[in-house]
């Protein structure tokens, strides 16, 4: 059985999480710092061989009314990029306030923010792929 990859997207770093092969728990994973859009993509192909990704759902921002925001654009520059570059099948999914959401989770659990972004983003990737999961 495969695992769903959410992806988190960053300027410098995404956050990434996985499913349970059963696809009914999202867990992080781990966040990744690159360098260019080909290092990128290179690391996100290595992680779905290894950790057999059958789908990535990729977080796509957008403001509190629904409206697109320059965030929301680089999101879709790099689906763009993505998508003819990797044979998975790549799904979009709402993540308006996860970052929000993954940094409460983390304070309500005593761990410290301030300097743990990656945590961060890779709980916010955890966050949405679980709303993605639900709905299924």
């Amino acid at each position: 059985m495969g695992r769903f990859l959410a992806i988190d997207f960053g300027e410098k770093r995404v956050g990434l999480a996985l499913s349970d092969p059963t696809k009914i728990i999202a867990k992080p994973f781990k966040s990744i710092s690159y360098t260019s859009q080909d290092d990128l993509i290179n690391k996100i192909s290595l992680i779905i061989e290894e950790q057999n990704v059958e789908k990535i759902i990729l977080g796509l921002p957008k403001g509190l009314k629904g409206q697109k925001t320059d965030q929301t654009n680089q999101v879709l520059e790099f689906y763009s990029l993505i998508k003819n570059k990797i044979d998975t099948p790549i799904f979009m999914e709402d993540e308006r306030l996860s970052s929000v959401s993954a940094k409460k989770s983390l304070i309500l659990q005593n761990i410290k923010t301030g300097y743990n972004k990656a945590l961060i983003d890779e709980t916010a990737a955890a966050i949405f792929l679980q709303l993605y999961l639900d709905r299924k």
